[in-house]
């Protein structure tokens, strides 16, 4: 994925309120969007480097939208919605090999009350396949973990991928890590324990759990590697 316009890089003072964040541009302090509704613990300090994406359109109260951060090793893509873009670009150019030759992709497939982040199908060997999408930016312990926060959100997609499983389909659950100086992969436990449970619980009711990582810099961001998982 290439950004479509070329990043700013900017100092990052503080980020609160969840949704917003203070940084110095061309020596002037202004306020930016926060696309990221996590803890982003590991993901930033003070005084780090960032870098910012300006929004087309002119009416926006804040034009400027916080995309990265840097901790000295490694960009670290804070924007969780371009991990369903990542997605997107890899299934439709088969980048994933778990997940290759699936003749059509439709995103946001509604089942039952929810929607799933993919429906893949016309495969000629597998079966019709839904695929559950999760942004990581979590390093704890050196490893990549997953959530940074309770996430009763993120419990619902589990149990939802068991049950498609159960019906026949395939279910996958995609997780992408936003940041190159981890390589392995784990629910973050001691932050969400149900949802580790879960993920453990997916995992044995034939649930495929995949973890990729990107490689980041300002600009693209692109698929670097499988990361090992540990359940």
């Amino acid at each position: 994925m290439i950004w479509p316009s070329p990043l700013i890089e900017a100092t990052l003072i503080k980020r609160y309120k969840r949704f917003l964040a203070d940084v110095i541009f061309d020596e002037k302090e202004i306020t930016v969007h926060v696309p990221n509704t996590g803890s982003m613990t590991s993901c930033w300090e003070p005084n780090q480097r960032c870098a910012l994406s300006l929004s087309p359109n002119p009416d926006r109260k804040m034009p400027y939208t916080l995309e990265l951060t840097y901790n000295g090793e490694t960009w670290i893509g804070v924007n969780t919605a371009n991990a369903n873009k990542l997605a997107k670009t890899w299934l439709t150019e088969n980048k994933i090999p778990e997940l290759t030759d699936y003749k059509t992709i439709i995103p946001e497939k509604k089942i039952g009350d929810s929607r799933v982040d993919f429906y893949l199908e016309g495969h000629k060997e597998f079966p019709d396949c839904f695929v559950e999408v999760k942004s990581v930016t979590l390093k704890k312990d050196g490893i990549a973990q997953f959530p940074d926060a309770v996430t009763e959100r993120g419990q619902k997609h589990l149990r939802e991928l068991i049950e498609i499983k159960k019906s026949g389909l395939r279910a996958v659950m995609l997780f992408i890590i936003q940041r190159e100086d981890v390589n392995i992969f784990k629910a973050a436990e001691d932050i969400d324990p149900l949802y580790s449970q879960l993920l453990r619980d997916a995992h044995r009711s034939g649930v495929e759990i995949l973890a990729y990582q990107c490689r980041i810099d300002l600009k693209h961001i692109e698929l670097l590697q499988p990361l090992k998982v540990i359940i």
